[in-house]
């Protein structure tokens, strides 16, 4: 009986080292909604014998909420002003580049820009801006190109318009109409964009909308909309009637980055997790798979090649380096401001 036993516990040992042995490491990745081929996600798994715990969140401020509380994640995908944000707070690590090779493929453009100016905690991830979705039918391109962001205030498209309901992308329009820079911390500047997206609403009674958009745009429920050049491409792959356009005023140009925390838990593996995205192959299934546009140039030229699946649709490789084009910068205050203006805007105060 005791030699049973001794022989029993020895098992028991070895069977709790295999068990120890043979746990996957995880890593805790934190994305926007609908914004990756989810497959990849289980190739990655396989590849390096790990667990991803991916979960999603629909806004920066979201992101920020749950990062600014310690909740650990590894790998983040923050928008511009949010990774300077977190960059400033010093929440984000340097990336060593030197464990992600296929960084060196993507657009210099993506590099350096304002939020990481030294081009050291981030990788693109996709790009794009913000401009005018309509249906060729029914908006005079002619109004477009005189008017621009102006168009919204356009008596003849009353109660026909869609409006992001985004407090930054609705200062934005109203900013660059008025010839203002979309980063400006003037409290005159802001009332009067206030004042601007007041005007909007009583002459024109825009729908403000979000996520329904893309469907609606689709379906030609109203003819003209603000809208992300990413979903816009979407909309024109669908509906032959829709097209793209970008006022001359200047807009947000804007970049979605992945970065490492300050306090992740699995640095190495994070770093291949961006490596592994960042291929050429992964970025051409993503981008395929949600329509905005890659970080890769070598991705762009495919997918817009002329078997590619973007062929002919111009919101997918919109402007780059125009000079009234900005990036946003993060400025608590005027957030503030922008946001309670928002509010009211949309009670029609």
């Amino acid at each position: 009986m005791k030699k049973l036993s001794i022989v029993f516990i020895a098992l028991l040992v070895l069977t709790g080292c295999a068990n120890k042995n043979t746990t996957k490491q995880e890593l805790r990745v934190y994305n926007w909604g609908s914004y990756i081929d989810e497959s990849l996600i289980t190739e990655f798994e396989k590849e390096f014998d790990a667990k991803v715990i991916y979960d999603k969140f629909d806004s920066n401020e979201a992101m920020y909420i749950k990062v600014a509380s310690e909740d650990s994640y590894d790998v983040l995908y923050p928008t511009d002003y949010m990774i300077e944000r977190l960059r400033v707070e010093d929440r984000l690590q340097k990336l060593d580049y030197s464990k992600i090779p296929n960084y060196t493929a993507t657009l210099d453009s993506l590099k350096g820009r304002a939020m990481d100016p030294t081009a050291e905690y981030t990788a693109g991830y996709f790009w794009g801006n913000v401009g005018i979705v309509y249906d060729k039918t029914k908006v005079s391109i002619t109004d477009l190109e005189q008017q621009g962001w102006n168009i919204f205030k356009n008596e003849n498209y009353k109660d026909q318009i869609f409006f992001l309901d985004s407090e930054r992308d609705a200062f934005m329009v109203a900013l660059k109409a008025l010839g203002y820079s979309m980063n400006t911390t003037s409290e005159t500047e802001l009332q009067e964009a206030f004042d601007w997206l007041k005007d909007m609403n009583q002459k024109t009674r825009p729908v403000y909308i979000r996520d329904e958009m893309i469907d609606s745009m689709v379906s030609g429920v109203k003819p003209i909309g603000t809208m992300y050049s990413g979903d816009a491409t979407y909309v024109l792959s669908e509906n032959e009637n829709m097209a793209f356009y970008v006022p001359t005023q200047g807009t947000n140009s804007w970049m979605d980055a992945m970065v490492i925390t300050k306090n992740a838990k699995n640095v190495d593996l994070a770093h291949e997790w961006i490596n592994f995205i960042l291929s050429k192959e992964s970025q051409q299934r993503i981008t395929e798979e949600i329509g905005y546009t890659s970080a890769r140039q070598d991705v762009i030229d495919i997918v817009t090649g002329a078997n590619g699946a973007f062929y002919g649709i111009d919101s997918y490789e919109t402007r780059q380096n125009y000079n009234l084009d900005e990036n946003y910068r993060f400025d608590d205050i005027t957030r503030v401001t922008m946001a309670d203006y928002w509010v009211k805007v949309k009670s029609n105060g």
